[in-house]
């Protein structure tokens, strides 16, 4: 039996949304590279630099070199100007290469130069087209905005950017790799690379594979549009402990964030065979006792043919508050003053 048109048709609609990830300057790149070195399949990988010798060294194939007349393959030094002058430079390319996507996440270290311009520059420049950007920002360790005036004045007009655009941050602080000081200074980096490669594959899962109870990425996008300023937690627990569950996914995070009292959440849960009502509703009160009452909640639940003794949460809070990244890495004594 042949398919018939209309049958081939919707075979051609039914295509999973096309990710990529990308990563921004150095740092972005180095992340980029970890995640795929763990893994991420069906997703392209892309990076961007202004250094040449960087993206020749990088593990990542596809590359883009920006700022070709200005800074002639050497870097930024910091200068967010001149990476912006390269970025409408080479805006056509960008666009060209990175459009066909639907779900792009923007990996950039910030206070560098490269990364803090072209973060919030390619941000809203795909919010012009069909794709949903995702920025990931690695905010610098303290010491690094304490002792370097200039870095912390990109990391701040880098967040306000971010933070005016509404929309997807997730804000990843280095401050918060000092719990694992014990180990060499290039795993810390791979720990917190794992921890955004969760954060990708979670996602990407959620919209992606079909559910009992399914999210999709027109579900997504509607939640975003409605929900102001997001971020995303992920999260895995023994199923006899839900309520562990929510503490650990909200809790134990390199994210950066604060919420609003009523935000709003779309959920989603993925557990075996053995997953049953009652543990998804201790799941649904415990995330609305931790969150404040949500003023709006969307469900989605997947549900394996084998029983599994882990539970899986992906999460989208919508409603930080104003200023939650840039109160971060303001300085000790004027987040007193504000405090006051």
């Amino acid at each position: 039996m042949t398919n018939s048109p209309e049958l081939d048709s919707w075979a051609a609609l039914s295509g999973n949304p096309s990710v990529a990830v990308v990563g921004l300057g150095g740092a972005g790149s180095e992340a980029v590279a970890d995640l795929l070195a763990l893994g991420i399949p069906g997703v392209r990988a892309f990076a961007v630099n202004t250094d040449a010798n960087h993206l020749l060294r990088t593990g990542v194939e596809e590359r883009i070199l920006l700022g070709h007349r200005e800074l002639r393959g050497r870097g930024s030094g910091g200068d967010r100007d001149a990476v912006l002058r390269g970025a409408v430079e080479g805006k056509e390319e960008l666009l060209r290469r990175l459009r066909p996507f639907e779900i792009v996440f923007l990996l950039a270290g910030l206070g560098g130069g490269t990364g803090s311009a072209l973060l919030p520059f390619l941000s809203r420049e795909l919010r012009q087209t069909n794709a949903l950007p995702i920025p990931v920002a690695f905010l610098p360790f303290q010491v690094e905005l304490d002792t370097n005036s200039s870095r912390r004045l990109n990391v701040e007009a880098t967040v306000a950017d971010l933070e005016g655009m509404g929309g997807f941050l997730l804000a990843l602080a280095n401050e918060k790799l000092r719990r694992f000081d014990s180990l060499p200074i290039h795993r810390v980096f791979q720990v917190r690379n794992a921890y955004v490669h969760s954060l990708v594959t979670s996602l990407v899962d959620m919209v992606e594979n079909p559910s009992q109870i399914s999210v999709d990425f027109a579900s997504l996008k509607n939640h975003l549009r409605n929900s102001d300023l997001s971020t995303l937690v992920v999260g895995e627990y023994h199923i006899s402990e839900p309520e562990r569950l929510v503490q650990e996914a909200l809790n134990e995070t390199l994210l950066d964030y604060q919420i609003d009292a009523a935000p709003s959440v779309l959920v989603h849960l993925e557990g075996g065979s053995n997953f049953t009502l009652g543990t998804l509703d201790r799941v649904l009160r415990a995330l609305r006792h931790r969150l404040g009452e949500p003023d709006r909640l969307v469900m989605g639940t997947r549900v394996r043919s084998e029983p599994s003794e882990v539970l899986r949460l992906t999460a989208v809070i919508g409603g930080l508050l104003p200023r939650t990244v840039r109160d971060a890495v303001m300085p000790p004594r004027s987040r007193l003053v504000e405090a006051r």
